[in-house]
């Protein structure tokens, strides 16, 4: 299992989850009670859901990577925004500027509880 333990690691690992392309492993850097925007003015929540969401990611095929262009942490919770991308060779099959909020566990780990993968591309709202 992939686990971040500081919030500062939390894209790094959560780009290493979809890289395996185990769904179980995807999931489990997430809390699936918050909320995922997987697409522009898509947002879901719960398992089944939070499920068919990361689905339509792992079908797109090719390397995800996510940059981290700042992680504000206070406390038990962190602010993330990203730029992400999925590539195969080199081909961008996705790009998206992200905002993540996440919430550090009672074992200390770190899961992503709000998850808005086009968060912060101009224009657009949730």
């Amino acid at each position: 299992m992939i686990v971040s333990k500081k919030a500062t690691d939390t894209h790094a690992m959560l780009a290493a989850a979809y890289n395996t392309g185990d769904i179980d492993t995807v999931l489990s850097m997430y809390d699936v009670n918050g909320i995922i925007v997987a697409a522009p003015g898509s947002p879901v929540s719960g398992k089944a859901q939070f499920t068919d969401a990361v689905k339509a990611i792992l079908a797109i095929k090719g390397k995800m990577e996510i940059k981290t262009v700042y992680c504000l942490q206070s406390g038990d919770v962190a602010v993330g925004r990203s730029e992400w991308s999925i590539t195969e060779g080199d081909e961008t099959k996705v790009s998206a500027k992200g905002v993540e909020v996440m919430k550090q566990q009672e074992d200390g780990t770190w899961k992503v509880l709000i998850d808005h993968a086009f968060g912060a591309e101009a224009g657009l709202t949730v």
